[in-house]
């Protein structure tokens, strides 16, 4: 699986105006219902549904909130960078701006982790990061996901 079988250019936001998780949480659902078709209430609620068993705040700045929805047909994912960092009760209790939200269909199995093990493979190059931290056009930032889409081993 790779980076770009994840977002598309159309799902990628370089400056996300969240100023709190929920509101984050919304403004990635409102993307990706225009993305996937499905309405941005039911993507809400998963997101908020897998945040209520503990944090997908990964680390150092970085979130990958997921879920899975019966209505959907493949899997759809929205990348972004918040102008501002948003406190995402994360593992290290640093704010996060870089968020990777991932939804698959509740029948895809493994590739739900595989889709979760491609993102947080992606965003542990500390290098790739920090280019991604600096960069506010969308274009850009999908031509740094892009450059990193090889194939990952499940």
């Amino acid at each position: 699986m790779r980076p770009t079988d994840l977002v598309s250019p159309d799902s990628v936001c370089a400056s996300l105006k969240a100023t709190t998780k929920k509101h984050l949480l919304q403004e990635l659902s409102d993307k990706a219902a225009k993305i996937c078709g499905l309405p941005a209430r039911e993507i809400f609620d998963a997101l908020l549904h897998r945040e209520r068993l503990g944090s997908t705040g990964i680390g150092d700045g970085i979130a990958i909130p997921h879920g899975k929805l019966s209505k959907l047909k493949g899997i759809c994912g929205v990348f972004g960078r918040l102008d501002r960092p948003v406190d995402f009760s994360s593992l290290d209790g640093a704010p996060v701006d870089l968020v990777f939200m991932i939804l698959t269909p509740e029948s895809s199995g493994a590739d739900h982790l595989k889709a979760l093990a491609c993102a947080a493979r992606m965003l542990r190059d500390p290098g790739l990061v920090a280019t991604m931290r600096g960069t506010r056009d969308n274009d850009a930032l999908y031509s740094l996901i892009a450059q990193r889409s090889k194939p990952f081993a499940a």
